[in-house]
């Protein structure tokens, strides 16, 4: 049975940097909701030379960097080897930009630390593409993307949280970067007729097919891990939505041919060789389908690539944004405990299969719905959620809500 997508709902963004007084509406909840994608099978993409071509425009060696771009990259020494920051069982909430402003960084320390919580994922890069540090890597500082910064100084601040005992993990938007898309229009997603293409919500979105654009990321995770953090997330790391209809609007800069699907795993090849010396460990945000899906549904996401190039993956798997008869169930949005429980079985058997083959397979960290949509989420909604991961031996998970208002009672 075809499990499909909640239909006609909003642009699933969250919309972080607004103010505690603006209090973001949570319909605009995030990267965690595909609203047109279908679950189906669909015929092998990998032709006999990927492997050849994603090691190819994934290496680093010299005569490659030579011919890349340089101009997004950060001039930083790499540092010797370090070793990772122990591991631990994950159990953290998002802060977006207003959130770790000087005047607001003790609430949530204090909202952890009062807690059974013990990680923050904090935005270094948000939705709109601006950095919420002040950056010392020269696109960043030649287009203007750290500008008025949240924190200028961003090592004190993460040491601020890791004093508290707290996980520190990098939040970076990959491929939505409306910001880098205006500045940097030949980074742009472009139409056919060569104007910058936007998304239903007028958002525009950089070429993930863009090496530069690459470059640019992992310089920013670089920096990140320099600054202290334990951890880098990948949010976004996918292509638009709607995916056959954009497919028929846009074209790509794909010179070596490759899938959407072939291209994520390139850029996570990539990720891996510019962060092999530094002391972080790295996760990816996916659609909460993707735990079931046998395809990528249009937005280069599947299971298979992503989990076997990242230490953490994180499926949004958000009840409410599951149409009615999803898994058997009428209403997902009021049945959290089965939606998570089923989502979370099938991510498992996905996990024992690379396994089963010899192969390393991420951690399972998913998201967990704090936030109100089609009906109020209350304490024991989100309980629910927890106890269904818990029922699958699964124990790390992340809170989300957009505008960072947290149901405090269902983490005591």
């Amino acid at each position: 049975m075809l499990i499909i997508l909640l239909i006609g709902c909003t642009n699933q963004e969250a919309i972080p940097d607004k103010t505690p007084t603006e209090n973001q509406s949570t319909s605009n909840v995030d990267d965690h909701i595909n609203k047109d994608i279908t679950i189906g099978n669909s015929p092998k993409s990998t032709t006999e030379n990927l492997e050849n071509r994603i090691r190819k425009i994934s290496s680093t060696d010299e005569t490659t960097k030579k011919e890349q771009s340089l101009e997004n990259t950060v001039e930083i020494p790499k540092p010797k080897a370090t070793k990772k920051p122990d591991k631990v069982d994950v159990r953290g909430i998002y802060l977006n930009r207003t959130s770790i402003r000087e005047e607001n960084v003790q609430h949530f320390i204090d909202l952890i630390k009062s807690t059974n919580l013990n990680a923050a994922v904090i935005d270094i890069k948000d939705d709109y593409g601006k950095l919420t540090y002040d950056s010392n890597i020269d696109l960043a500082n030649k287009i203007g993307s750290d500008s008025g910064p949240a924190t200028k100084d961003l090592k004190k601040l993460v040491q601020r949280f890791k004093d508290a005992g707290i996980y520190t993990i990098a939040r970076v938007v990959v491929f939505k970067d409306p910001y880098l898309a205006e500045n940097m229009s030949d980074y742009a997603m472009k139409r056919k007729n060569g104007t910058i293409w936007q998304d239903a919500a007028g958002t525009k979105w950089v070429d993930p097919y863009k090496e530069e654009v690459w470059n640019y990321i992992t310089s920013i995770a670089q920096e990140a891990s320099d600054s202290g953090f334990d951890e880098i997330q990948y949010d976004y790391i996918r292509f638009p939505e709607k995916g056959k209809q954009v497919d028929q609007e846009v074209t790509y800069d794909n010179p070596n041919n490759l899938t959407k699907s072939e291209n994520i795993l390139a850029f996570l090849k990539h990720s891996e060789d510019q962060l092999r010396n530094y002391p972080v460990y790295v996760s990816a945000d996916v659609f909460g389908l993707v735990t079931t899906a046998q395809d990528d549904m249009g937005i280069g996401q599947i299971w298979e690539n992503i989990a076997t190039h990242v230490d953490y993956i994180s499926p949004m798997t958000y009840p409410s944004h599951y149409a009615p008869g999803s898994y058997g169930v009428a209403n997902p949005d009021r049945a959290p405990y089965e939606i998570m429980l089923q989502a979370m079985i099938d991510a498992k058997e996905r996990n024992k299969v690379l396994e089963d083959k010899g192969e390393e397979a991420a951690i399972i960290r998913p998201w967990v719905q704090d936030f109100d949509y089609l009906s109020t989420y209350t304490a024991t909604d989100v309980k629910n959620q927890i106890q269904a991961l818990q029922d699958q031996d699964i124990t790390q998970y992340l809170i989300w809500n957009a505008g960072n208002v947290y149901t405090v009672e269902a983490y005591k």
